[in-house]
């Protein structure tokens, strides 16, 4: 029905002082948030200052944070109940902060690569062998096949950093390793691969306790496509002196009855 009165301002008016869009203003009109004023004599629908107030609190809440589903409620209830859904929507508003700032913290750490797979103690062990002077490349080696330990056996991953870690403390172990992992540049039949991969045996096999496994572990599934993933994850990228050295050393192992998977 058409109406009389000719006071109030036009839709276009009336967003443009609540700092709105024509179209939020229709959007909140179809939510039921703001009743559709009646047309005056001239066809356009006139927004009063009543009218303005409830679009200026619904905007308000709105860019607060409140969903349009709450704020019609909201600003119908009394002050007690406005009182107690503001509490919850702001508990709401915090809980997602903090859900953000953990995600823009993730963002930050994708900058380390496959790091953000690995927990602290795990990170520990990386930084250490920066520290001890490996080299990147070896490092990040090492943070890949960390990643893979988690992933394919986690029941023995704290175990493995910790036998890991305890190699790290033997400088002969540390330096057989930098020597292996320059050999990459060596031919695949030098003799000296052999002979480095002699000295890497003896010297796993001088310290037991780093190749113990958990009292009652049982291998999973698959152990040795399992084992294979890790071991070998590198060696499509590697020479064939790596590959070398990697097999000698793991072949010198299980004739040493270390129950090392075959491939």
């Amino acid at each position: 029905m058409t109406g009389t009165r000719t006071g109030g301002v036009t839709i276009g008016q009336a967003a443009a002082f609540a700092g709105v869009t024509v179209k939020t203003v229709r959007h909140y009109h179809q939510h039921g948030l703001l009743a559709e004023p009646p047309r005056d004599s001239s066809g356009y629908r006139r927004y009063s200052s009543a009218d303005l107030l409830r679009l200026v609190q619904v905007r308000t809440l709105a860019a607060a944070g409140v969903p349009l589903a709450e704020a019609g409620p909201m600003l119908d209830a009394d002050a007690e109940e406005f009182a107690a859904a503001l509490a919850d929507v702001e508990q709401r508003l915090t809980e997602r902060i903090a859900d953000l700032v953990a995600r823009r913290d993730t963002l930050r750490r994708l900058t380390d690569g496959n790091r953000l797979l690995l927990p602290a103690a795990a990170l520990a062990i990386l930084d250490r062998l920066t520290e001890l002077g490996f080299s990147p490349g070896y490092v990040d080696v090492q943070r890949d096949a960390l990643v893979l330990v988690r992933a394919l056996t986690p029941e023995i991953f704290e175990v493995f950093l910790t036998q890991l870690g305890h190699r790290l403390d033997n400088p002969g172990f540390v330096e057989l390793t930098k020597r292996a992992w320059d050999a990459r540049s060596w031919e695949p039949d030098d003799p000296r691969i052999d002979e480095l991969a002699s000295a890497l045996t003896e010297t796993l096999l001088a310290d037991p306790e780093a190749l113990a496994l958990p009292e009652g572990f049982r291998p999973p599934p698959a152990a040795a496509v399992r084992y294979g993933l890790v071991n070998h994850h590198s060696e499509g990228q590697m020479p064939a002196a790596w590959v070398r050295l990697n097999a000698l050393v793991e072949a010198k192992l299980r004739s040493a009855g270390v129950p090392i998977p075959h491939q």
